[in-house]
């Protein structure tokens, strides 16, 4: 059965519009890759990390599990020079799956969909754009109505090279 798994990239660390290149190139050789969003810059998020980051989604179809997908997108991000050094710190390359199609999931290393995802603008621009009607399994509410609702007041804005 093919699942449609909805990705967030980012990084603010390294050669950072090449990086997301490199980490769609990846997701494309692992997934049937469906679309993905412009490329917005924001402010780093959480208090940790310094210096602009590099976002966008991509909406992948797949037939392997959530499990099986974090282990795969965990090894892309590995590849592209990923240390997991500090909570929220700087980073190459980050891939989180906000969403498995319209499944909950939660077990110790994975929650889907994304606990954060209403609280990040730098998800939700993004999400917008190429989701703007999916409706939250959770809440109901379509990205575009939790863009509207968001209360991060960071700056996200189109990426211009």
């Amino acid at each position: 059965m093919q699942n449609e798994v909805v990705l967030c990239l980012g990084g603010n660390q390294g050669d950072r519009e090449k990086l997301l290149f490199r980490a769609i190139e990846a997701l494309n050789d692992h997934f049937q890759l469906i679309r993905v969003s412009k490329i917005y810059e924001s402010e780093a998020w959480g208090g940790v990390a310094q210096g602009n980051f590099l976002n966008q989604v991509a909406l992948i179809s797949t037939q392997f599990s959530a499990q099986d997908v974090l282990e795969i997108i965990q090894q892309i991000e590995h590849d592209l020079g990923r240390k997991r050094e500090d909570h929220w710190g700087n980073r190459t390359m980050d891939i989180d799956i906000l969403y498995f199609g319209n499944e909950i999931i939660s077990t110790q290393n994975l929650k889907i969909p994304h606990p954060f995802i209403a609280e990040r603008r730098f998800v939700l621009a993004p999400l917008a754009d190429i989701l703007p009607d999916f409706k939250n399994p959770i809440t109901g509410k379509t990205s575009l109505e939790m863009l509207q609702e968001c209360q991060d007041d960071s700056l996200v804005v189109l990426y211009k090279k």
